[in-house]
């Protein structure tokens, strides 16, 4: 009965870093397809780092966070922040740059 407790811990563990880390990837891929279709004039327009820059740091990320398979590394809590940050500040300055308009 007692070794079945460090077996379940390990399955809960498993699942978990699982969970994160597709919630990463998921993230990070969809920062870097929006940054990659966008305008790069509009980038220097809001004020913020170019183009090449902002697919530089969110490609950069995800590549790491795709070496580290199976466990969440400080890269990948890097990658998830950069991501929330091009995609909660910036994307919405692009958006705002264009009056809304597109699918994004």
């Amino acid at each position: 009965m007692a070794s079945a407790a460090p077996i379940f811990y390990q399955n809960v563990r498993f699942v978990i870093d699982l969970v994160l880390l597709v919630f990463a990837l998921v993230v990070q891929a969809v920062a870097l397809v929006h940054c990659i279709t966008q305008r790069s004039d509009a980038f220097p327009a809001i004020g913020t780092l170019p183009k090449g820059a902002w697919i530089a740091i969110l490609g950069v990320c995800l590549l790491l966070t795709l070496i580290s398979y199976g466990t969440i590394t400080i890269f990948a809590l890097i990658g998830i922040a950069a991501a929330l940050v091009y995609l909660l500040d910036v994307r919405i300055g692009l958006r705002d740059l264009t009056d809304g308009k597109g699918f994004w």
